[in-house]
C-alpha cells in the first residue's frame, strides 16, 4: 500500500513537471497575479508538495538518501530552483 501511494505521488509530481519552468518572483502582493498566473503558481506548489511527500515516503521506506534524492530531482525537474526542489537542508 505504501509503495502504491508513493508511486501515485511521484506520478502526480511528474505530471506537473510539464508546467512552465519556475521563476523566482515576489509574493508580497505588489505584483498582482492574473488568475492564470495564480492557478499556475498553485499547481507548482502542489506539485512540489507531492514531490517532497514522495521523497519523505521514500526515505521512510529505507531506500536511502541517494536513491530518494535522484527521485526528487526527477520529480522536480522544471518546478523549483536548485537540486532540492526549493527546499534547503540544514544538515
Amino acid at each position: 500500500m505504501k509503495a502504491l501511494r508513493t508511486a501515485a505521488l511521484l506520478f502526480a509530481a511528474l505530471s506537473f513537471s510539464m508546467l512552465p519552468v519556475a521563476q523566482a518572483h515576489d509574493h508580497d502582493g505588489k505584483n498582482g497575479h492574473t488568475d492564470k498566473e495564480l492557478k499556475a503558481d498553485i499547481e507548482r506548489h502542489q506539485a512540489m508538495a507531492a514531490a517532497h511527500q514522495a521523497a519523505a515516503q521514500c526515505l521512510a521506506s529505507g531506500k536511502g538518501h541517494s536513491v530518494c534524492q535522484k527521485e526528487l530531482v526527477q520529480a522536480c525537474k522544471g518546478l523549483a530552483i536548485g537540486k532540492y526542489c526549493g527546499m534547503r537542508h540544514a544538515h
